[in-house]
């Protein structure tokens, strides 16, 4: 048994390709939740203003 799990141990401490997908998956889920905020936030400012617009009209 010890030699089983020291054997998976030396794969999974050599083998770095999961981690960089696991990082890669980890920046574009922020920059979703970023740009998912910015339209949030820059979407209600640009409707105040075409109701400020709509409204002088």
């Amino acid at each position: 048994m010890l030699r089983m799990w020291t054997a998976l141990q030396a794969r999974f401490m050599t083998d770095e390709d999961g981690a960089s997908l696991v990082e890669y998956g980890l920046l574009v889920a922020l920059i979703a939740i970023v740009a998912i905020i910015a339209v949030t936030f820059v979407g209600t400012s640009v409707d105040s203003n075409f109701d400020e617009i709509g409204s002088a009209l």
